[in-house]
């Protein structure tokens, strides 16, 4: 308690505009995410808008589940538990697909998004997905937001025993991944499935990475054929190979965080055709870079801010995941 004299009216309005200012600071302090979630995917996922303001059913059981993501019309679908999976979930178009809470979603298998449209899913738990199941496949799909999702396995089994936690393929087109945490694993996000593939995906494979947390992630982070990448504001720890376009995919790598790592970017390993790639910002931690060819995609066709790399480590530890929205 204070003792004293009574403070003048000018000593109070000092102290009332000292701490309004202090209170601003701190706000303004918080990374992006503490202070609130992305409220529309950024990047290339623009626009995606899933179930939209359709009613919201709430599904705590697998059966429920594939029955309320069937079908193309616009639908909100929460998960309310932990719930097995074998093998993938086929999720229909214009579908947004929610967790409940900090601890929901599946283990064992995954979703997958199969010749459909405008599907938005969020603040998930998804584990261990046993291959040939993909934590999420988007394949031949459009218009994809994955955002604040939570993504493990282990490396306790060979690099084969799991399957991709996330892989966009088959010229699926316009997704964005952000505020994601990709945890122990192998094979990391595969997008653009094979070097033979060129005919289809060639034009497509369009995605964005931003403020995506990859930890004891071996590689393919993501790996990129055909397309083009926008990686930013991520933060990358532990990985052998990370980001690496190949098969002449393009891509703009800004602002990124690397730690433990031992190449940030190559773009001449394990094809027959290099990629490209533009670096720009980024602190790379003593990683090496492996970049054979420079490409020519500087400058995104969206609007976006990038946060510099000196307060990607704090937005990103803070705001990525599961149980951050």
């Amino acid at each position: 308690m204070r003792t004293g004299p009574p403070r003048t009216h000018a000593q109070r309005s000092v102290l009332v505009a000292a701490s309004a200012a202090l209170a601003t600071a701190a706000v303004m302090a918080l990374p992006p995410s503490a202070v609130a979630a992305d409220s529309a995917p950024i990047g290339f996922g623009a626009g995606t808008t899933g179930g939209g303001g359709a009613g919201a059913v709430t599904v705590s059981t697998l059966a429920a589940f594939r029955t309320a993501v069937t079908g193309s019309t616009a639908k909100v679908v929460k998960v309310d538990g932990l719930i097995p999976l074998s093998g993938q979930v086929d999720v229909g178009s214009n579908t947004t697909v929610l967790g409940v809470g900090s601890s929901s979603g599946f283990t064992g298998g995954g979703l997958r998004l199969k010749k459909v449209t405008n599907v938005v899913i969020r603040n998930l738990h998804i584990s261990k997905p046993l291959k040939p199941a993909d934590g999420i496949e988007v394949q031949a799909s459009t218009k994809v937001w994955i955002d604040h999702n939570s993504f493990s396995a282990d490396r306790d089994h060979d690099k084969d025993y799991y399957d991709g936690l996330l892989d966009i393929n088959h010229a699926s087109d316009f997704v964005t991944v952000s505020w994601n945490t990709f945890k122990d694993h192998y094979k990391g996000s595969l997008v653009g499935h094979s070097d033979n593939n060129a005919s289809q995906d060639t034009g497509h494979l369009r995605v964005t990475y931003h403020h995506n947390h990859f930890s004891n992630v071996y590689s393919r982070i993501p790996s990129l054929r055909f397309g083009t990448g926008h990686f930013y504001d991520n933060y990358v720890v532990g990985a052998e190979t990370a980001v690496h376009p190949r098969m002449g995919a393009q891509m703009l790598v800004e602002n990124n965080v690397f730690r433990s790592t031992a190449v940030a970017v190559t773009t001449d390993r394990d094809s027959d055709v290099d990629g490209y790639a533009n670096l720009t910002g980024n602190d790379l931690g003593g990683a090496a870079t492996e970049v054979s060819r420079v490409g020519t995609f500087t400058k995104p066709p969206y609007s976006y801010t990038a946060e510099p790399a000196s307060s990607v480590v704090a937005s990103v530890t803070s705001g990525a995941g599961a149980g951050k929205l």
